[in-house]
């Protein structure tokens, strides 16, 4: 068992109790309910236990995720492998040891413990100005349901550096996961997250991550699988000129619950930022949760930002939850704005393909492809384009069958 260990700079924003929004029956007491204004910890016993009630468990069976909230025995539960790229994995980096808490700071209890119950981080270092052209894909299976497993990512763009990192999630585990994203000065980084886990896994993790002057980051999270699956991406756009692209597609079936609550800080001035998310949903208590928190600080000036969350309800007994928020603290921005939309098809565009001979059934298949691919195509790797084309279609056919 890893022993409790402290963030280099965790006094400076640990706060004494987390979850207020717990404690709404004690008189005069406010809840925290922007993302902004959460505080954070490293130790695991300042959130408690979650109940459900708290502003960021209430749409998460939180019953389902409580294997998550204690830090894992032995950390047997999964398996990593570099498919590609293992000459960029650096050294292993204990708490305390820099780049890891440059950036992280964890805002909920399967964060905590993610960072307590990880001994060693894995470290993915991009040297400066260096052009990685294939894909560093590393797989995170599973070796069993009932297996534990916490984890600390750090992914470390140099100067000027350009790459792509896949992290792909198979098999089954109950997985509590962290994953920090640096990107520095003119670097620009692709950080795609892929859960294709099979039906017993439980898998919560916390994306954190600061893109710097002129810097790109395009962050994807891409959920297929999985029983309970929490990946909540946080993204900094702190220097000048910074931008920040947060791109998520979900396919939920019968029994799945599909979860992202997003956060872009606009920090540092002229940033843009780009959040869309697109999900599918099909069979009874099938349930897919976004939330999307954006912050126009007060020193972003020259903002450009853009949020959106579309949901398209195949089968009845479907349930997609939606919640777009934004913050603005400064009035010199280019502009701001979301959207979020939940329906069923459109029944428009299902009677213009069938008015030009296409059958209902294969209609209703063009229609899913098309909604669901224009996250696909900005994966720029064709192969892994493919697999999930393939993987859609699959999903597709039992819809139909």
């Amino acid at each position: 068992m890893a022993a409790s260990t402290t963030a280099p700079s965790e006094a400076q924003h640990t706060n004494a109790h987390i979850d207020p929004a717990a404690q709404v029956s004690d008189a005069g007491f406010v809840p925290v309910q922007t993302r902004s204004e959460r505080p954070h910890s490293f130790d695991p016993a300042d959130f408690g236990s979650p109940t459900g009630r708290e502003v960021n468990w209430k749409h998460t069976p939180v019953a389902k995720l409580s294997s998550l909230f204690e830090v894992a025995a032995t950390a047997e539960g999964v398996s990593y492998l570099f498919r590609s790229g293992d000459q960029y994995v650096a050294a292993p980096l204990p708490a305390g040891t820099a780049p890891r808490g440059e950036v992280f700071l964890a805002e909920d209890v399967t964060a905590a413990v993610a960072w307590q119950g990880a001994t060693d981080a894995l470290h993915i270092r991009i040297p400066r100005e260096e052009e990685v052209a294939e894909p560093i894909l590393v797989s995170v299976e599973g070796l069993g349901a009932q297996l534990r497993a916490d984890a600390h990512i750090v992914i470390e763009a140099l100067e000027h550096s350009s790459a792509t990192v896949v992290l792909q999630h198979t098999g089954a585990a109950q997985y509590s996961q962290n994953v920090e994203i640096i990107v520095r000065d003119g670097a620009a980084l692709t950080v795609i997250s892929l859960q294709q886990w099979q039906d017993e896994a439980v898998h919560a993790s916390a994306h954190q991550a600061r893109v710097d002057a002129d810097a790109t980051l395009k962050h994807f999270v891409i959920s297929f699988g999985g029983g309970v699956v929490r990946v909540n991406p946080s993204v900094e756009l702190a220097g000048a000129g910074s931008e920040g692209y947060l791109y998520g597609l979900s396919y939920a079936d019968a029994g799945q619950h599909l979860e992202s609550q997003v956060y872009l800080h606009h920090k540092g001035p002229h940033t843009k930022g780009d959040v869309l998310y697109k999900g599918a949903l099909q069979g009874e208590s099938a349930h897919s949760v976004w939330i999307g928190d954006v912050l126009i600080g007060a020193d972003a000036t020259g903002t450009d930002s853009y949020e959106a969350n579309r949901n398209l309800v195949l089968t009845e007994g479907a349930r997609a939850d939606s919640i777009p928020n934004l913050e603005i603290e400064t009035g010199d921005i280019l502009g701001a704005g979301h959207a979020s939309a939940t329906g069923r098809f459109d029944d428009e565009q299902l009677f213009y393909l069938q008015a030009r001979g296409i059958s209902e059934e294969e209609a209703r298949r063009l229609v899913v492809l098309g909604f669901l691919t224009d996250i696909v195509q900005r994966l720029g790797i064709p192969e892994l384009e493919s697999e999930l084309l393939a993987a859609i279609e699959t999903e597709l056919s039992e819809v139909s069958a």
